[in-house]
């Protein structure tokens, strides 16, 4: 039995390939940007999972310190780590600065400052992939391998030189950008204490140093075996007049408030490439039908039943889908990793648009189906 769909592809081979790849750089596209948005939501929880502390305690009222901002008094984890329930304790700062780079330009980074010698470390032994945590309590630095710093390199931030002792991979803020690693002393002086300048005005205004250097950002937590996660953090927000979350709850923190209007948007972006990717096959089909119109009439003048031309129709969609998946899918993997924020192509995202393009495509096939149907077999003769 003759496949009518084949003999057609065959036919005009190169038009209905070149087609196929058009549409698979559009469903190339909204695979990645799926991926982006997979991209954000991890890159959102690396450093509360690298930190990884039971209980993250922030200013009154706040939902800091990557939502809002939040100030604490250092010593506040001294305090804290005299509650009951509470095994371990540190204090944090976090901050976004622009990293000056060895080729002159600078790279947006987020500055985590920590004690070198305390509870936590706001990495995992796994990120660092060249020298050593910070053995110092000034002048040192770790930075992301997406620098172009290499070890026992120094660089200016603000008034102090940096040496670099370390190199992380992978290690990257809420927002997706590298982190670099500081003392919590030198982290609090680039935050919070002013420039000679600024100090001179403030004097010649009278107005005095008001001890702020000795702030933080936040101060987590890790709780004693046998204590009960939610009532010590209850305890703390009552008494010690604190906002206090659990990880789980500032991971929400972050993908609710931080990423939810990206995600929004990406999803209207999303669903725009798929209307149109959908448009685009269904207006091919209907374009490949009427230039062969003629044909399927002489077919239905010699009694071939709508049946089967139809099911030519069909079979020339679902095989465009297919290729364009195809090619979308083969494309969004040649090119993924070329973005400078992660993204993260998931095989469950890449089936479930398979679905909806093939689904797509058995709608898109209606056009040229009722073309084929309303076709006047009479047409045929006549000229």
């Amino acid at each position: 039995m003759i496949n009518l769909a084949q003999k057609d592809i065959a036919h005009s081979f190169v038009k209905f390939m070149v087609t196929s790849m058009g549409v698979g750089m559009l469903l190339g596209i909204v695979m990645i940007m799926i991926g982006v948005y997979r991209g954000m939501v991890i890159d959102a929880q690396v450093l509360i999972n690298d930190i990884d502390a039971d209980l993250w305690v922030v200013q009154e009222n706040t939902l800091g310190p990557f939502a809002e901002a939040s100030r604490l008094h250092r010593d506040f984890k001294d305090t804290l780590k005299a509650t009951e329930g509470i095994a371990q304790t540190a204090a944090f700062t976090f901050q976004t600065l622009q990293l000056p780079l060895k080729n002159g330009e600078s790279l947006r980074a987020m500055v985590v400052g920590y004690d070198p010698f305390g509870d936590f470390q706001p990495f995992s032994a796994k990120r660092l992939i060249a020298g050593h945590p910070l053995t110092q309590t000034h002048y040192q630095i770790i930075v992301s391998d997406k620098t172009d710093y290499q070890l026992g390199d120094t660089l200016l931030l603000n008034r102090n030189r940096y040496t670099v002792v370390g190199i992380t991979h992978g290690s990257v803020s809420s927002g997706g950008e590298p982190t670099a690693f500081v003392s919590l002393s030198d982290a609090q002086q680039l935050q919070f204490v002013y420039s000679n300048a600024r100090i001179r005005s403030d004097r010649a205004r009278g107005i005095h140093p008001t001890g702020e250097a000795d702030l933080v950002n936040a101060v987590v937590a890790r709780i004693r075996p046998g204590y009960d996660l939610h009532q010590v953090a209850a305890n703390i927000q009552r008494w010690k007049h604190k906002s206090v979350f659990t990880q789980s709850q500032q991971r929400q923190i972050l993908t609710e408030n931080l990423i939810k209007m990206a995600s929004k948007q990406i999803g209207m972006f999303t669903a725009i490439l798929i209307i149109v990717s959908t448009i685009i096959i269904a207006l091919i089909i209907y374009t490949m039908t009427l230039e062969k119109i003629r044909e399927i009439a002489i077919l239905k003048l010699i009694g071939l039943p709508n049946r089967t031309i139809i099911g030519m129709i069909v079979q020339e969609t679902v095989l465009l889908g297919l290729l364009a998946f195809g090619f979308g899918w083969l494309f969004s993997h040649l090119i993924y990793d070329q973005f400078p924020k992660r993204v993260v192509l998931e095989t469950l995202d890449a089936w479930r648009l398979f679905g909806i393009i093939m689904v797509a495509s058995l709608l898109s096939s209606f056009f040229g189906v009722h073309k084929v149907i309303k076709a006047d077999p009479t047409s045929a003769i006549g000229g």
